[in-house]
This record gives structure tokens, sequence and C-alpha cells, in this order.
């Protein structure tokens, strides 16, 4: 097994602007992050730091504001690699699947927000290139949503998608177990589809 750490869009929009998370609160999930970089980096994992990148104009991360740079707990911290993204997913539009390629990467351990957005949409695509995916739900987090098509909590929103990831798409769990088995040299456990349906049936 060779891991890396992909530390995504731990930006100060989601701490002190508009798009504050909310589930689990910074005060969890940002401490859960740093202790998992520092474990990587204990441990010789890579760790790639991602940032999200919007047009000067945007209301939300745009490019050179305040909002837009990284939280300093994590810009302090060294990074093997840094990604500026203008999509969801890390793999789109970057060298990650390339730079992943050329490190002999087979499995990456996704933190950072949102859980439902970037994270999501960046174990979608590294599960189907058939790699390896864990998920620190301690080390990632929500905001609320409310539109035309219905209204959902953070903590729905958080715990959902954790639950979908890990029937499938990624093994999920907390910064503690995955710093214990990256101490073991093991991989956290996911679940399956079909048992994570069964157990609903009475």
């Amino acid at each position: 097994m060779r891991r890396a750490l992909i530390v995504i869009d731990v930006q100060n929009e989601y701490f002190t602007g508009q798009m504050k998370i909310e589930y689990p609160p910074v005060a969890v999930s940002l401490p859960n992050i740093t202790r998992a970089m520092d474990a990587a980096r204990a441990a010789g994992i890579p760790v790639v730091v991602v940032q999200h990148d919007a047009p000067e104009q945007s209301p939300i991360f745009a490019k050179g504001s305040d909002g837009w740079q990284l939280h300093a707990d994590v810009a302090k911290r060294p990074a093997t690699h840094h990604i500026n993204k203008v999509y969801a997913s890390v793999f789109t539009g970057t060298d990650l699947a390339q730079w992943v390629t050329d490190n002999g990467i087979d499995t990456l351990t996704i933190v950072g927000y949102m859980t439902h957005n970037c994270d999501a949409a960046t174990i979608y695509e590294a599960a189907h290139k058939g790699l390896t995916v864990e998920f620190l739900s301690d080390a990632g987090g929500s905001p609320s949503y409310e539109n035309a098509a219905g209204k959902a909590s953070a903590e729905e929103i958080h715990r959902v998608f954790s639950t979908v990831f890990h029937s499938s798409f990624a093994a999920v769990g907390s910064t503690e177990d995955w710093i214990a088995a990256v101490r073991e040299g093991k991989a956290l456990e996911r679940d399956n589809i079909f048992m994570s349906v069964q157990r609903t049936i009475k």
C-alpha cells in the first residue's frame, strides 16, 4: 500500500467567510486535519494540499482574497505537492492523476471540505480510477443547504454522504483510527452496498 493524504480546500472561506462549515464543527475538523498531516509526514506519506480558485469577482474563493487563502494551520505545514483547481474534483484540470501514477500511489486518504462537494467528487473519481480511497469523517464537514429541491442540515448532509461513501466508494473512519492503521501498515476497511441495504430490512 502506498498512500497519499489529499487535503482539500482548507481555506478561510469555510472559517470566516460566507460558506462556514457547520458539521462537524471546525473546532473538531481542523485539529483532525492537521493531526492527519502531521501523522502523514511522520510516516513518510506524501501530503497534497489543494486550493480552490474562483474568479476575482466571485463572492466566494475569489483568487487573491482572504477567503481564498489556505487556513494558517494548513499553510504553515509542509506539503509534498500543491494543487490549484477550479472544479470540484481534484482530478479535473489538474496534474493529480499523473502525480499519483508517477509516485506509485494506490490509496488516497481524503480530508478537508466540503464532504458532499469537492470531497465527494474526488472520492468518486478516485474510486472509478481503481484507487483505494479512505475518508476521515471527523476531518471534513458541510454547511446546511436550502434550495428549490429541499432543505438539509449540515449534519444530515455529512452523515448521508459518509454513509454512502462507506457503502462502496471509500472506507470511512476517524482520524484516530486512520493514524492507528498507518502505524500498523493497514488500510481502513470499507463496507459494501449489499450489506448496507440488508441491515435496513426488517
